[in-house]
């Protein structure tokens, strides 16, 4: 493929919006990154030995505007946690550091993953025509591959329209091939094969190829390919609404605003009982929590999951676009950090972001989870000093997080 072949779409410019974020939250600035030790020389850095750096980073994230976040770290050697704010703003029942939550993203691991694992047994491969799968979603142009990597060119269902189509009824449901018919009434954004643009729709096909070759719905295969071999207890793909919310669930919170954008008025949607899976589906409506996530993706970078072939394809990456910081793989994204290089992915429903990152080896991770979101819905646009509070809130918190997982300093700024 072309890598200057770039195209913005509206789902592509709020992707490379969050993954300009992500870049920043894990500390790239446009420099070259700083590499383990390094940031050692930084006087006034922070020592990760202690978890209340990471509980103070999660509660300045509060502050700012949040209504919870939570944090979890392993370093391979020890564990630390943080959790800050309420699960439930009716209840106001405490935010816990093990509570279950809205993935989104996410789940395009996890599905890559349960791809690779069909590649491994020789019932799918990686460029075969997606047409010869599932007529009618790809033709002969597009590959398993190129969904998997979102180089198919196929636009994304999830734009404006559709976006402001569910906040008007979250309760609406959708199934996978009227999501994928609505993104085939708009034309490629390029030629297969020659560019790169985030599209949810790669991921709702691949979750129908997945249940036309196995005969198996895709919350079937998450629970007895990933969640059952991992004892993931807490791991599954919705179908439609979440059933219990109650306690050991971390309520999602959209953010709108009022007010004009030098003083604006921060107001929570809780969006706990929208129909996620009814409209993110294989593209982001898995559910589960902090100490699952970092099990599966220490599982799969350390080879418990798919065989070294098919990690290795996993983690051939093309740049994600300049200035995201950001390479992509098949279902997973490599960046740098000033405290080290991390694989893994991001998350964002209407109510919440999340990060799951690991080293390469999968022997450290880290998963952050911020249960509100003030940038998916097409309510808020532009910034305001609420929303760059809270960017930088998390950024200080995911930094913070990446360097404790590398066991290194914390910079100061």
């Amino acid at each position: 493929m072309t890598s200057d072949a770039v195209v913005y779409t509206p789902r592509r410019r709020a992707m490379v919006a969050l993954f300009a974020s992500v870049a920043v939250a894990l500390g790239l600035t446009g420099a070259a990154a700083v590499r383990p030790g390094e940031a050692t020389a930084t006087p006034a850095a922070v020592d990760p030995a202690s978890s209340s750096a990471l509980q103070k980073a999660a509660d300045a994230v509060v502050e700012a505007g949040a209504v919870g976040q939570l944090s979890r770290v392993d370093d391979g050697l020890r564990i630390v946690r943080a959790a800050s704010g309420r699960a439930d703003r009716v209840t106001g029942r405490f935010l816990r550091d093990d509570d279950r939550f809205e993935i989104g993203s996410n789940t395009k691991t996890m599905i890559a993953t349960i791809a690779l694992q069909l590649v491994a047994e020789g019932r799918l491969r990686l460029d075969d025509p997606v047409g010869k799968v599932l007529p009618g979603t790809g033709g002969n142009a597009i590959t398993l591959r190129m969904l998997l990597q979102h180089t198919s060119g196929l636009y994304s269902y999830t734009d404006p329209a559709f976006m402001t189509g569910v906040i008007a009824h979250p309760d609406a449901r959708y199934r996978p091939e009227q999501l994928v018919a609505a993104a085939l009434r708009h034309p490629l954004t390029f030629a297969p094969g020659t560019g790169w643009a985030y599209s949810d729709t790669d991921y709702i096909v691949v979750g129908m190829i997945l249940r036309r070759v196995t005969g198996r719905t895709p919350a079937e295969l998450i629970r007895d390919r990933i969640a059952r071999p991992l004892g993931l207890r807490h791991t599954y793909l919705l179908t439609g609404v979440e059933p219990d919310t109650g306690p050991g669930y971390a309520h999602g919170y959209m953010g709108t605003f009022t007010g004009p954008s030098t003083q604006p008025a921060l107001h929570y949607t809780d969006v706990s009982t929208w129909a996620l899976g009814s409209f993110a589906g294989t593209a982001g409506a898995v559910i589960s929590t902090a100490p699952e996530l970092s099990r599966f993706l220490s599982a799969l970078l350390g080879g418990g999951l798919v065989p070294p072939a098919q990690l290795a394809a996993m983690k051939t990456a093309v740049s994600a676009g300049a200035g995201t910081g950001i390479d992509y793989g098949l279902g997973i994204m490599r960046t740098d950090t000033p405290c080290g290089t991390v694989w893994g992915h991001t998350g964002s429903t209407f109510g919440h972001d999340s990060y799951m990152f690991g080293s390469a080896d999968g022997r450290r991770t880290m998963v952050i989870d911020t249960t509100t979101d003030t940038e998916l819905n097409a309510q808020s646009p532009g910034s305001n000093p609420i929303k760059e509070a809270m960017a930088a809130a998390v950024g200080t918190a995911s930094l913070t997080a990446a360097c404790t997982m590398f066991g290194e300093p914390i910079p100061a700024a």
